[in-house]
Order: C-alpha cells, then structure tokens, then sequence
C-alpha cells in the first residue's frame, strides 16, 4: 500500500502541475480553453481524494508512527479542492487563473507532503 501511495502521490504532482500550467496559460491562450482541461481537472482534484483514501487505509494499520504534518498536508489539499470547487461561480471570470494557481498551489502541497515520510520507521 506504501507503494501505490507514493507512487500516486508522484503522478497526482505531475498532474496538477499540467492542469495549473494549462489553466493558466488558458486565462489568456483561447484555444486552450477545451474540454480536455476540465477533464484533466476533475481527474487529477478526483484523483486526491483516492489518495486520501489509500492514506486512510494506510493510517488504520499503522495509526502510532504517522507523521502529523503529512496528514496536515493531506487534509489541507482536500480542503483546498472543496475552496475551488466553493468559489467557481463568485469567480466565472477568473476561472482559469482559480484552478491554475489553486492546482499549482495543491501540486506544492503534494510535493511538501512527499517531503516528509509518511511511516515513520
């Protein structure tokens, strides 16, 4: 589980980085402005909550040597989807600037969270 939880954690990073990147440069770039963006969107903020629940997984067998921070970090890029996804309407307008700072901001949360061990040995 350790392994699945890492490696997902690697390819969510990459993820989210795309998704920012494209998002952004689609606040200014028109014909990025596609459906495909969308769908990279939902899977990569989707695709945090799976993470979440293998990490859940993974604290119910070893629930005394979990670093805080890493949870800290988890719980915070939950939260931070659920901002996004709160805001899109008062925020129509800066749609893309929302999601593309808001997934670069997640994709530096995973990176943080990737910094500290998760089981602590």
């Amino acid at each position: 589980m350790n392994n699945i939880h890492s490696a997902m954690a690697w390819i969510l990073i990459f993820l989210n980085a795309l998704v920012g990147l494209w998002a952004l440069c689609a606040h200014w770039l028109d014909n990025l402005r596609i459906k495909h963006l969308w769908i990279l969107t939902a899977v990569a903020h989707i695709g945090l909550f799976v993470q979440a629940i293998v990490g859940v997984i993974i604290y119910q067998n070893k629930a005394d040597s979990v670093d805080q921070f890493h949870l800290f970090y988890g719980f915070l890029a939950l939260a931070t989807v659920g901002f996004l996804y709160a805001y899109r309407d008062q925020l129509k307008e800066y749609i893309y600037l929302l999601y593309g700072f808001g997934s670069l901001f997640l994709m530096g949360l995973a990176i943080r969270a990737t910094q500290i061990p998760a089981i602590l040995n």
